[in-house]
């Protein structure tokens, strides 16, 4: 993998994030559309510790707060908008026996996709048919609200800090929903362009960035005026994008087989690293200190070292390999 800074001045390439990489004590969960499959994964090695299967076809995955158990929501066989199966249950990997240990029932055909704990233990998922958030009871295993959308397709969402809104990406609406979950209602809607894909927000939770499809740009998105207040320009359009945890740089993958730094203090591209085509997924370690950006046409996990700023070797499945979570030990 060639890595190829580009020549401006800034000063982090001299002085790197941090000290050195460390994920001796996590693993990944990584999730594979197209042999419906959650795997467990060393991070250190890049080794298969244990594969088990799921419905068709499954995203996104979400660790218990416990790290007990993994959900994979089942979003069918198609792609956003597009004609296919219709998804309603989310599967329940036991991460101990490393089984599958049940499945909730949604009650109806939803498309889950985009699943993540909120601070009253209760797992929301995004049911892009029903244009709703579900908040679900994974001890009892059932819907417990609903909280709309107003809008179709939303297919991704990020929480404030405090978990007190929610924010999902509507991706041919073009717009942002803010929620608040306390309520189960909308607080606004914020356009953003025809069509979009994805969410992310900063550490501190005064802005979240979101990604034109037609144009090769990134919204940033005031959350104190819920408005867009300047977009960044790249030279090809973005799938997903996750800040670093100091809010400094924001990471940004592109299908045309490009990863980008952003930073985010002048709003202009920093670094340039050429990778697979991406239209996965960018999850860091739990401390910080690496990048994993999931390539599903390629089949592998492209791996960026934010001490140094390099990128290390991909670790290698099979197509498909989408959705990452962080499994702490």
């Amino acid at each position: 993998m060639r890595f190829r800074p580009l020549l401006i001045s800034l000063c982090f390439a001299l002085c790197p994030l941090v000290s050195s990489a460390t994920t001796d004590s996590e693993e990944l969960l990584i999730v594979n559309q197209t042999e419906h499959s959650l795997l467990l994964v060393d991070p250190k090695t890049g080794t298969t510790l244990a594969t088990i299967s799921v419905g068709v076809n499954g995203h996104e995955v979400a660790v218990s707060p416990d790290s007990h158990y993994a959900y994979v929501p089942i979003y069918g066989n198609a792609g956003v908008g597009r004609p296919g199966t219709d998804g309603r249950t989310i599967d329940v990997i036991d991460l101990r026996e490393k089984k599958l240990a049940g499945t909730i029932d949604l009650g109806k055909p939803v498309r889950p996709h985009c699943a993540r704990f909120g601070s009253d233990g209760l797992l929301y998922v995004t049911a892009e048919l029903a244009n709703a958030v579900f908040v679900v009871d994974t001890a009892a295993r059932k819907v417990v609200a609903e909280i709309p959308t107003g809008q179709i397709e939303s297919h991704m969402f990020v929480f404030s800090p405090d978990r007190h809104r929610i924010y999902t990406s509507n991706v041919h609406a073009g717009n942002v929903t803010v929620l608040d979950p306390k309520t189960s209602s909308i607080i606004t809607t914020i356009p953003v362009a025809k069509v979009i894909q994805r969410i992310a927000i900063s550490p501190d939770g005064k802005e979240i960035y979101t990604h034109d499809q037609e144009s090769p740009r990134i919204a940033v998105i005031s959350i104190s005026t819920n408005t867009i207040t300047h977009w960044v320009d790249l030279p090809a359009t973005v799938y997903s994008s996750t800040p670093t945890p100091d809010g400094r740089w924001l990471l940004a993958n592109s299908p045309s087989g490009k990863l980008y730094v952003v930073d985010l203090k002048t709003g202009k591209l920093a670094r340039t690293y050429d990778i697979p085509p991406a239209l996965g997924e960018i999850t860091l370690s739990s401390d910080g200190t690496t990048a994993y950006i999931s390539c599903a046409a390629a089949g592998s996990v492209q791996v960026l070292n934010l001490a140094t700023w390099k990128m290390e070797s991909p670790m290698v499945f099979t197509k498909g390999v989408d959705g990452i979570a962080v499994l702490p030990l």
